[in-house]
């Protein structure tokens, strides 16, 4: 018998169980019912963090559990057990808690919300479906709610494939989630926050529709954030609202008449980052947008990306809700970027969705997998020699396909954790002019795994699992074939960054060991074992 019982009176589990009956008393049951599925899918991505990322404190501990592989994601069953010196445990935040993970009181108590917001979103997307039991993410083939780009990201239930804390999203209460997060697939209603263009800082041309007509621009603005944050820094009430359909991102939305996307501010921590919008992000959202759309037409269009159109931001002045003097800063908390839709680069017959959203395809996986990988190595690598490193993983790389669901090219979005290199970029005459703060990074090193973390380590190994299905044999000739066309397209970059590809461990956010208090701020790296090397014809240095 597990040896992890926790107290129902005293577990978050029951208090989301008290709010849902509540506010939704017919999801009750299947919330219950999804409880031993979402541990289980949370221990797992534990377990893989226990295995790979040295967490301080782990060390001291005995330690046992699954095989699974860097790239294995969740776990797709009800029951996943982990031993600690001799005790077994089926609850995530009680295994942390045991542990005694130096700074994991507060990643116990994330680890034990993202358990029971999974539950959540697994209940409420069993409701929307008409299905017991855990959701997945979409089938390329047959979409569960039609072909468009909002339904296909709001088939994505279990968040992020890696992170104990997928589904964390603490400051949202249980009404909070069913009303705002995608999975549950509500309409959201921005409230449109009117200010004097004095009071912005506007980048690019501000649409006309988020003009009041009095002069004012309009700036949307998530309705918790019109709740929580934005009342006690001073800022006027909304005035209006527009309603959007929430994307993956949660705080980036559709709006349901058409046009582009909007990623508001959100001042809480989901999985691992505080939702804000900084003011170097608007500051550079127009000169970085230009100088990607230029790189990127080199590629005769095997990539692109939804341009930045306009971006935003409330001025501060030393004091928060000071609009007006000398001072005056960029508002994190209000503020919003203005982006073309990807659907904009899908023609006739065409549908395009994240490669986060794909969890099966038609026909032969390798063959599929592999033309995918055929189409994605070639651009993103002469980006990565040219001085571009994006950050490709499966939420922010999306895949055009045909009629028959064949890849066709890539479109990239959410421009703001590139990495420019001002060296590199000098040697194709490009110049990064206006840019400045993080996005500038000339280190080789940050540039590469800047890339290979997330488009290797995140999009690939996921869909690697995914399609897998659970088969060594099939897992490796699905490897096979995104070495093959890594070999390939490899031929463009320099010496050390072929070896660093093909050869080196593969680095990858430690996910977990970020989350851990008193660890250094920033992200954190850890090692997995290569599968580029690991595949025939490979080459392991490791």
């Amino acid at each position: 018998m597990p040896s992890d019982p926790r107290p129902p009176e005293h577990s978050l589990e029951s208090s989301f169980a008290e709010e849902l009956r509540a506010v939704r008393p017919d999801l009750v049951p299947a919330f219950h019912r999804a409880l031993p599925g979402a541990r289980a899918a949370v221990l797992a991505r534990l377990w893989r963090s226990l295995r790979f990322e040295q967490l301080p404190g782990a060390e001291g501990h005995r330690l046992d559990g699954p095989d699974l592989r860097g790239y294995e994601v969740g776990a797709p069953k009800d029951e996943f057990t982990v031993q600690a010196d001799g005790r077994t445990f089926t609850d995530p935040a009680a295994l942390v808690t045991a542990l005694g993970l130096v700074g994991g009181a507060g990643f116990a108590a994330e680890v034990a919300h993202s358990t029971a917001s999974l539950a959540l979103s697994r209940a409420g997307a069993a409701d929307a479906s008409g299905k017991a039991g855990p959701a997945g993410t979409a089938d390329a083939a047959t979409p569960p709610r039609g072909t468009g780009l909002v339904g296909q990201e709001q088939s994505v239930v279990d968040g992020h494939p890696y992170h104990p804390c997928c589904r964390s999203r603490p400051g949202f209460t249980v009404a909070d989630q069913l009303a705002y997060a995608p999975e549950h697939r509500p309409v959201v209603p921005l409230g449109l926050v009117p200010l004097p263009p004095s009071a912005c800082a506007v980048v690019g041309d501000w649409p006309e529709a988020l003009r009041d007509g009095r002069g004012r621009l309009l700036l949307p603005a998530h309705p918790w954030q019109l709740r929580e944050v934005l009342p006690g820094l001073g800022f006027p009430a909304a005035e209006g609202s527009l309603t959007a359909d929430p994307l993956m991102a949660l705080r980036t939305l559709a709006p349901v008449d058409g046009g582009p996307h909007l990623k508001t501010a959100l001042s809480l921590r989901m999985t691992s980052s505080v939702r804000d919008i900084s003011g170097s992000s608007v500051r550079n959202s127009g000169a970085l947008s230009a100088l990607l759309t230029a790189v990127t037409e080199r590629l005769g269009g095997a990539l692109v990306i939804t341009r930045n159109l306009a971006a935003a931001s409330a001025l501060t002045g030393p004091r928060c809700g000071s609009l007006t003097g000398p001072g005056r800063e960029f508002s994190a908390e209000l503020a919003v970027l203005v982006r073309e839709s990807p659907e904009v680069h899908a023609g006739p017959g065409e549908r395009v969705l994240p490669l986060g959203a794909i969890s099966a395809v038609s026909g032969d996986p390798v063959a599929w997998l592999g033309g995918l990988a055929r189409l994605a190595w070639p651009p993103l690598l002469r980006l990565l020699s040219w001085g571009v490193a994006l950050e490709a993983h499966g939420q922010n790389l999306l895949v055009v396909l045909d009629q028959r669901d064949r890849p066709l090219r890539l479109v990239y979005r959410d421009l703001a954790d590139v990495r420019i290199s001002p060296l590199r970029l000098a040697g194709i005459g490009v110049h990064p002019g206006g840019l400045a703060g993080h996005v500038l990074e000339d280190d080789p090193a940050r540039l590469r795994r800047k890339l290979t973390g997330s488009l290797l380590g995140g999009g690939f190994s996921s869909l690697v699992s995914q399609l897998g299905l659970g088969s060594r044999g099939l897992e490796d000739e699905l490897w096979a074939a995104v070495a093959d066309a890594a070999r390939s397209a490899a031929a463009v970059l320099t010496p050390e960054d072929r070896r660093a590809l093909l050869e080196q461990p593969l680095p990858v956010k430690a996910l977990s060991r970020m989350r851990l208090e008193g660890q250094p701020p920033g992200d954190q790296w850890t090692l997995l074992p290569n599968p580029l090397a690991a595949a025939p014809g490979g080459k392991s240095s490791q």
